[in-house]
Formats: C-alpha cells, structure tokens, sequence
C-alpha cells in the first residue's frame, strides 16, 4: 500500500515507539517476505525469521518463535495486517501483577451508514460509518511476558481458546483505546482500495493519520 508493504509501514510505526528487533513469523509466501525485507536493514529495523514448514495457528505460530523472546521482560505480538497509530507502550504498562498478557482494544466501526428515525418515521439523522463506542474489538495487538508460552499449544489460534483460558484464570488484561487515530484491518480488497486512499491523502505515512481518519 502506497507504494510499500504492510509490514513496511508498521515497522515505521513501532519504530516511532522504540521498537528495533522483529520477528516475522511465515510460512505460505516465506520467499517474498525475505526477498522484500532481507534483514531489515534498508528499514532500519533488525528482522529475524521463523519458518512454518506447516500452518500451526497464531499460537503455534507465536511458540514457534519462543527461542528468540523466552528472555526477554516482555514483548509486543502483532497480527500482519493490521495499520494503525496507536500508542503499544500502553500495553506494556497494563501488564503488571498475574497478568500474562494483554490485548489493544478499539472501538467498533460500523460497516454501514447507521439512520435514526422519530415516531412517524421521518429521519432525524444519518450516521456514515459511526464508531460503535459501547463495543470494542480486538485491535490486534498484544503485549505478552514470556512465562504466556506454557499456555500455547504446539498448534492452534489466540483468538479461539488461548485468549478464552487465559480470561478464565485472570491473566489476560485489555487496554481501550478511546482516543486512538487510526487503525484500520485490511481483511478484503474493499479494505485496501480504503486503506490505500486514506495513505494517499496522508502522504503514503501513517505519521499523522488522526488528520486523516
């Protein structure tokens, strides 16, 4: 997007808080992924890489990686296509006492235009596309301690037990969101027709995307 891959634009904005060392965790496509970030240096960032020789799941894929974080305090996990400007930090600062982990939550937009009508059916107001403040989704973006590995299957997905057992036992936080500027899931082409015109208008940056939201 904007003349550069996803993951090009969120190294730029996890550089902007600090963030230096990646892992990319691949499988399907692995070739182009080392052949547009070799290691990372032309981004100045430092990329590590961690083969999937099959498809283990976001946390198959996540234990995959464990030799390279298991010493670290903590570490940021993110999924490869999400765009956004929020703050990681805050994250890393919600994961105090048991927790183990914890996820950024925004707002939900809604899909559509969101009509509200009187008593006699007149409309009294159009909405295009609201934020939905009273529910909140998973933005994508997690902070973990390396102690959450013994909670990870060999295969397997967060989204579909790991974040669900880890609530249960209270060592899973969240952060919301309120006043985030931009974040955006690319998951169809509609999503990056949308993404790429909201770039264009920011100049290719997600820099000073709350102008352009």
């Amino acid at each position: 997007m904007a003349g550069r891959p996803i993951i090009v634009h969120q190294f730029d904005w996890l550089k902007r808080y600090g963030v230096e060392e990646f892992i990319v965790t691949i499988g399907h496509l692995k070739e182009r992924f080392l052949e547009a970030l070799g290691s990372g240096r032309r981004y100045g960032v430092h990329v590590s890489y961690v083969v999937e020789e099959e498809p283990l799941g976001t946390a198959g894929g996540l234990k995959n990686a464990r030799a390279l974080v298991d010493r670290e305090d903590a570490f940021y996990v993110l999924n490869g296509d999400v765009l956004t400007d929020i703050d990681p930090r805050r994250t890393l600062e919600a994961l105090d006492g048991g927790a183990l982990g914890v996820i950024a939550l925004v707002p939900l937009q809604s899909p559509y235009g969101v009509v509200s009508s009187d008593e006699k059916g007149y409309v009294t107001l159009f909405r295009e596309k609201p934020t939905l403040g009273e529910y909140w989704i998973n933005a994508g973006l997690y902070a973990f301690k390396p102690k959450v590995f013994e909670y990870l299957p060999d295969r397997g997905d967060l989204e579909a037990g790991v974040f669900q057992k880890l609530a249960e036992m209270k060592l899973l936080k969240s952060v919301k969101y309120n006043d985030y500027g931009f974040w955006k899931s690319v998951d169809t082409w509609k999503d990056l027709e949308e993404a790429e015109r909201l770039l264009a208008r920011g100049g290719g940056r997600l820099g000073n995307a709350e102008k352009f939201r």
